[in-house]
C-alpha cells in the first residue's frame, strides 16, 4: 500500500526572520530575497504532483505559496498559522532570555500565547486530515509550526522540537517506512534549490 508524503515548505525570508525575531501572528511580508527564494522553491516543486495543497493564511506563507506556483490550488488552513508567541512576538531569543534566562519555547511556551500542547493539537488536526490524502500533500507554513508537525508525525517527544532547525524556503518531507510502516522524516531542512 502506498502512503502519501507530506512535503513541508517553510515560507521565504522576512525582515524578522533575517533578524532572528519570533514572528508568530504578526503578518510580516516577505523581503525581495524571500520572494526570490519562493520562486526557486517553486521551480523545484513543479516536477511533483500534489493531491492537496494547504497554506497558512498569514501573508508570508500565502505569498510563498503563490510565488511557488501553487496559489490557485491552495486551501488556507488556520491550523497552519505559526505558534502564537504572545508577549514574545517580535523579540529574539536573546531578548527573551535576558529577562528569563532558562526559557525554552518547546518546554515553556509563551505568556499570552500558546503552549506546545496548543500547537500540537493544531498539528494533529492537519495530520489526521492528510493521512487519508489520495496522494502527496504540500504544506506552506512556518518554522516552529512545521517542527511541531514533524515531531507529532514521527512520534518524537515534544521538548525535542527545538533541535530541528528550518531555514527560510526550506523543504522537508515526511513519509512512511516501507518495511515497518512507521512514520519517518525522509528529508529535513533541504535548501539545495536556493
Amino acid at each position: 500500500m502506498s502512503h502519501p508524503h507530506l512535503w513541508l515548505a517553510r515560507h521565504g525570508q522576512t525582515a524578522w526572520s533575517l533578524a532572528g525575531k519570533h514572528t508568530g501572528r504578526s503578518d510580516i511580508p516577505l523581503t525581495p530575497e524571500g520572494e526570490d527564494e519562493a520562486r526557486k522553491l517553486g521551480a523545484r516543486l513543479q516536477k511533483t504532483a500534489f493531491a492537496t495543497v494547504l497554506t497558512s493564511p498569514l501573508q508570508r506563507a500565502r505569498k510563498t505559496c503563490e510565488l511557488a506556483g501553487f496559489g490557485a490550488a491552495a486551501e488556507q488552513v488556520p491550523d497552519l498559522m505559526e505558534w502564537n508567541y504572545g508577549a514574545y512576538d517580535g523579540l529574539t531569543s536573546g531578548e527573551i532570555r535576558a529577562k528569563r534566562p532558562d526559557w525554552h519555547l518547546f518546554r515553556d511556551g509563551c505568556p499570552g500565547g500558546e503552549q506546545l500542547a496548543d500547537v500540537a493539537a493544531r498539528a494533529d488536526r492537519v495530520i489526521a486530515r492528510l493521512r487519508s490524502s489520495p496522494g502527496d500533500a504540500l504544506i506552506f507554513s512556518h518554522g516552529h509550526l512545521l517542527r511541531v508537525l514533524a515531531i507529532r508525525w514521527a512520534g518524537i517527544p515534544g521538548e525535542l522540537g527545538g533541535r530541528f532547525s528550518l531555514a527560510p524556503a526550506s523543504l522537508s518531507i515526511l513519509g512512511t517506512d516501507a518495511a515497518s510502516g512507521d512514520p519517518v522524516l525522509e528529508r529535513w531542512n533541504d535548501v539545495c534549490h536556493l
